[in-house]
């Protein structure tokens, strides 16, 4: 357990770059070039509303130049990502920010004459071949007519936007690079190691090292709290500004999901309360206990056996599940995560905690990691994030660079699509009934982490916004009794925690994206549906999949979805994921 240097990890486990840029120096180049393109873009104010040969040409240079910053930019994060401790890295995501920042001024014009060519001149455009690159872009970009601003005040939110990612960065920072959670037993404890211990078999270990995370976030939660409230009053503003009804409503507009969606997943997992506090009872029971502690619904459910999976096992376990998929994904996906080098597998100092899959239209479809080998979830996590990587390679194989770029609401559905068929997978091949409780068990947990715990977090975003929105200050008081309330409300009585369990409210990073969480949840529910297609199915169903992944950004993610066999319109893909819930927990309670 002991946590590396950046210098000390072997070259094999990180991820390769080159596909970006072979050296810093060959990234430095390309933000002299970007740099120049900015100065360019005052050059092309006025040319969409030239006619069609000049509306072409600006479009071209347009993408052109929005692909290069997305590689610069991406090089810089990822580069940050594996050691924000290192001055060099985080000046160069910090010159990646304020050149996009910079870049977004410069073609704040190009939104506004996007949208002020009267619609049958755009209906012609769209009919030219030459076009056919950019239309999806432009339908969707005009999609956005009713909340975008004039050229002068799109400027001045353009200008604003690298600052508005302070309480995002200053978050990271501070819980990835300056938090010192020391040890436990000799052992570090960490962002990434909190969920070794919250695994052990030993209660007392699991609540000593529980305390001693949240007390580090209880010494600093006013600043956490005031962090939070700066990330609220920043989407207020952004929504306002624009004239949205809600901060809520702004990004599901743009995805073009209707709030309905929200609202009954939130309702649909309200009705399933007493099947989630049943689990919980039976966790109870499993564990020997009368009554959990917040630290102890994470401690595997089976005892006795020990996952112990080196990173290659967990590959090859993987491509034998993905099977159903065919050989080409298989193939490119194991390829990727060993010799491709797309992964960046294991935890070093100054590394961002958690995991997560960065593609990008020219790079590899990266994949950082803090792979633990004792965490059997982990093994999952590898699944998950090569999910992500696999859309975004056959996305941007199979579509131009303004089109290939999914939602997140899509991109959840291919995550947990593979971690379906890894669980199908591991309880077919179990080598007995205990084993086979074990991969049940932790299907069920996963469930609970994804679907009830990211609606729980989805119900706290919105609560806490909807009373900031109503006049009421988003103070550290309010936001632990927020949380604190949703709880007490999805764990239900057989639960206890400590004053500081409410902390939790303020260490999760995802709430610094707002209204991204309840995408996990109904990803999951969508990718239940399909995947059940797929195993069940024969090559039509699965190749009805594999077009989804490869449609990309071509589609709004309701259409695309509806296309791949699941209509996330109505309420029936969460209830559907609830009824498989609840067939899991009663084959655990059978076996158990």
């Amino acid at each position: 357990m002991k946590i590396m240097e950046r210098n000390e990890q072997r070259v094999e486990d990180t991820w390769d770059l080159g596909s970006l840029y072979e050296s810093v120096d060959a990234w430095e180049r390309a933000k002299d070039e970007i740099e120049g393109r900015i100065v360019e873009a005052a050059s092309l104010k006025g040319s969409l509303l030239k006619g069609k040969e000049s509306f072409v040409n600006a479009i071209a240079w347009y993408s052109e130049t929005m692909q290069l910053m997305e590689r610069l930019h991406t090089y810089a994060f990822l580069t940050w990502a594996t050691d924000a401790a290192n001055s060099d890295s985080t000046r160069m995501y910090s010159l990646s920010g304020d050149a996009l920042a910079r870049l977004s001024t410069a073609l704040a014009f190009f939104g506004v004459e996007l949208m002020e060519i009267d619609d049958e001149t755009i209906a012609s455009y769209l009919d030219d071949p030459a076009l056919s690159d950019y239309a999806v872009f432009i339908r969707k970009a005009r999609h956005l007519k009713p909340y975008t601003l004039s050229e002068r005040e799109e400027r001045l939110l353009a200008m604003q936007s690298d600052a508005a990612s302070t309480a995002r960065t200053v978050f990271s920072d501070l819980t990835n690079v300056d938090f010192d959670f020391g040890s436990v037993d000799g052992k570090p404890l960490s962002q990434s190691t909190l969920s070794s211990f919250l695994m052990s078999d030993d209660g007392d270990l699991r609540k000593r090292a529980y305390t001693q995370f949240y007390g580090v976030y209880d010494a600093h939660k006013h600043t956490l709290g005031r962090l939070y409230e700066g990330q609220v009053k920043q989407d207020l503003f952004r929504s306002r500004a624009r004239g949205y009804e809600s901060a809520r409503a702004m990004p599901l507009y743009g995805d073009d999901v209707p709030l309905a969606v929200y609202d009954n997943l939130i309702e649909s997992v309200h009705e399933a309360f007493p099947t989630l506090h049943r689990y919980y009872a039976l966790r109870a029971k499993a564990l020997g206990l009368e009554t959990l502690g917040h630290w102890d619904v994470y401690v595997p459910l089976v005892d006795g056996i020990k996952a112990h999976t080196p990173y290659e096992e967990a590959v090859a376990i993987i491509a034998e599940a993905l099977k159903p998929l065919g050989n080409d994904y298989v193939k490119t996906l194991t390829d990727g995560l060993t010799t491709e080098r797309w992964v960046d597998r294991y935890e070093n100092k100054g590394k961002r905690s958690g995991a997560f899959s960065s593609g990008s239209f020219t790079g590899k479809p990266y994949i950082l990691l803090n792979y633990k080998e004792d965490v059997l979830r982990d093994l999952f996590t590898v699944a998950h994030e090569g999910g992500h990587s696999m859309h975004s390679y056959y996305s941007s194989k199979n579509n131009p660079f303004l089109h290939y770029d999914y939602t997140i609401f899509e991109a959840e559905v291919a995550s947990t699509f593979n971690e379906q068929l890894v669980a199908r997978y591991l309880i077919d091949t179990a080598k007995d009934d205990r084993m086979k409780a074990f991969i049940i068990a932790k299907q069920i947990d996963d469930m609970v982490a994804t679907l009830f715990r990211q609606t729980m977090f989805a119900e706290f975003e919105m609560n806490v916004h909807a009373k900031a929105e109503a006049g009421e200050p988003v103070t550290l008081k309010m936001i632990r009794e927020e949380y604190g309330a949703l709880q007490r409300a999805y764990f239900g009585p057989q639960v206890t925690f400590l004053e500081t369990s409410d902390l939790e409210g303020l260490r999760i990073p995802h709430f610094y994206s707002p209204f991204y969480v309840y995408k996990y949840a109904t990803g999951l529910s969508a990718a239940i549906a399909l995947s059940k297609k797929v195993m069940e199915g024969g090559v039509k169903e699965r190749d009805q999949y594999l077009a989804f992944l490869a449609s990309g950004g071509s589609k709004y993610p309701i259409e695309s979805l509806k296309e791949a066999g699941v209509d996330m319109s109505t309420p029936d893909p969460v209830r559907e994921a609830i009824r498989s819930f609840e067939s899991l927990i009663d084959q655990f309670e059978a076996l158990l």
